[in-house]
């Protein structure tokens, strides 16, 4: 049987999503608590991988067992052998040919800054902090340079392995709430660090230190080393991969 999990998580204390051998990973964290409920070794396969920091809504994962256990134990079986900072949202069976990577249609991620003067105390986790004022409207208009599919090298770590650089960010919108500036994207697929790198580029823009043309200078140039720098990662939340309803999955993961 094949079986797909949506998971929930707290990234500030994980080196990543990727099982590591020096250090904890959330990877590893879900692999240990699945193994312990089906008795035997359990590796999951999981949507997009985050980085160390990183956060996760609902990231899905897929993994096969011949072990018999209704969903509900799966869930809160897995729940009770987890870090406090990981949880099993649901579990569900799919077809054989599911996959949590290849049968993505697309991928979203929120980058949220806290944009005022005084640093973030109850929600330092889960935020950035921009000390000086941000116009979002001038932010949202050079992001839309990026829509469409575009050679992101730009944007890509320098330690991004790849074959390639190109990507469709199929939307981008930087909108302000209150004393919070969001920026949402969605992409067939990202590049290590990609929104990080956009979003370190959009900020000089939104504090007018760069026009709104610039964004667009920079995806043309393809030059990583003039682009802007690396956005903190407690701002980044992987909000979940989007499948085809075909799969049966929950709507927050459909389309």
């Amino acid at each position: 049987m094949r079986i797909a999990l949506g998971i929930e998580y707290d990234g500030t204390d994980f080196l990543g999503w990727q099982r590591l051998s020096h250090g904890a990973t959330v990877q590893a964290s879900v692999e240990r608590a699945l193994s312990f409920v089906a008795a035997e070794p359990v590796e999951v396969a999981c949507a997009g991988r985050t980085d160390a920091g990183v956060h996760g809504r609902c990231q899905v994962v897929h993994f096969d067992t011949e072990v018999q256990r209704d969903m509900r134990g799966w869930v809160l079986g897995t729940c009770s052998n987890l870090p406090s900072g990981v949880a099993v949202l649901w579990a569900q069976p799919v077809a054989e040919d599911f996959h949590a990577r290849f049968s993505a249609r697309s991928r979203r991620y929120r980058y949220t800054i806290l944009n005022r003067t005084i640093r973030p105390a109850l929600d330092a986790r889960y935020v950035a902090w921009e000390r000086h004022s941000l116009d979002a409207e001038r932010m949202h208009a050079a992001a839309q340079a990026l829509l469409g599919e575009h050679d992101f090298s730009a944007f890509r770590a320098v330690s991004c392995q790849a074959s390639h650089a190109r990507r469709e960010v199929k939307a981008l919108r930087v909108h302000r709430e209150d004393a919070h500036v969001i920026v949402d994207i969605e992409a067939n697929a990202f590049l290590h660090h990609m929104v990080r790198n956009i979003v370190g580029s959009l900020l000089p823009v939104g504090r007018g230190e760069q026009p709104v043309d610039w964004v667009a200078a920079l995806l043309a140039g393809r030059n990583r080393e003039i682009a802007g720098p690396t956005a903190a990662a407690s701002g980044l939340t992987f909000i979940g991969p989007r499948y085809e309803r075909r799969w049966g999955l929950p709507a927050e993961v459909s389309e």
